[in-house]
């Protein structure tokens, strides 16, 4: 934990002790999206110093939020990946990228837009559940990335399914699910499973 501490008793102030330094939350960001090697964060997170990349991990892993992996042969790296406890904070994530999609512009041209930060960032956190036992798998292909999407009820799961067959297969660009948040019609398969998809995810 930082040495910085609201001295509050409070659980936001808890909260902020632990998540609050600058960026920690973009870290969890990344982290929750997968494993990641020290120079995956250095070329997510352009302008941050190795040296407070470092300090910054080394803290989250104290609090228990991250750990360090090693990768099996042929790849025998180390990665970094969220905990079980860091992933408490998907939520607190989801809320942030709902409150700030409404405040971002249109992407300046030459922006890169990556495929997993779309989907993470620009889907996810819409997710609006219909019901209870009411599972519904859609795979996405954005930009040459495949997503498996999938919910029943309150619950979704961003986890591979390559084995599964999906209830509706979505090919759509980084770039148009932002635009879908701002407000430009997306184009997705006709018939009633991309109509539920909309619904799920508030494109409709």
């Amino acid at each position: 934990m930082s040495n910085r501490s609201y001295q509050q008793y409070c659980p936001i102030a808890a909260a902020l002790d632990v998540l609050g330094d600058r960026w920690t939350l973009l870290l969890m960001r990344e982290l929750t999206m997968g494993e990641r090697r020290f120079t995956d964060l250095r070329a997510a997170l352009p302008g941050i110093a190795p040296n407070l990349l470092s300090e910054r991990l080394r803290e989250l892993q104290e609090d228990g939020l991250v750990e360090q992996r090693v990768l099996p042969p042929p790849a025998a790296r180390t990665v970094y990946a969220a905990t079980r406890a860091g992933r408490e904070v998907v939520p607190v994530l989801r809320s942030l990228a709902r409150f700030g999609a409404e405040r971002l512009g249109p992407p300046e041209e030459g922006v890169a837009l990556s495929a997993p930060r779309a989907v993470y960032s620009m889907l996810a956190p819409f997710h609006t559940p219909e019901g209870a036992g009411e599972r519904f798998h859609a795979r996405l292909h954005v930009d040459g990335e495949v997503f498996d999407v999938v919910t029943d009820g309150a619950e979704l799961s961003l986890r591979r399914r390559e084995h599964e067959e999906p209830d509706v297969d979505v090919e759509v660009a980084a770039r148009d699910l932002v635009g879908a948040r701002q407000g430009t019609q997306l184009r997705l398969p006709s018939g009633p499973a991309g109509e539920r998809f909309a619904r799920l995810f508030q494109l409709d």
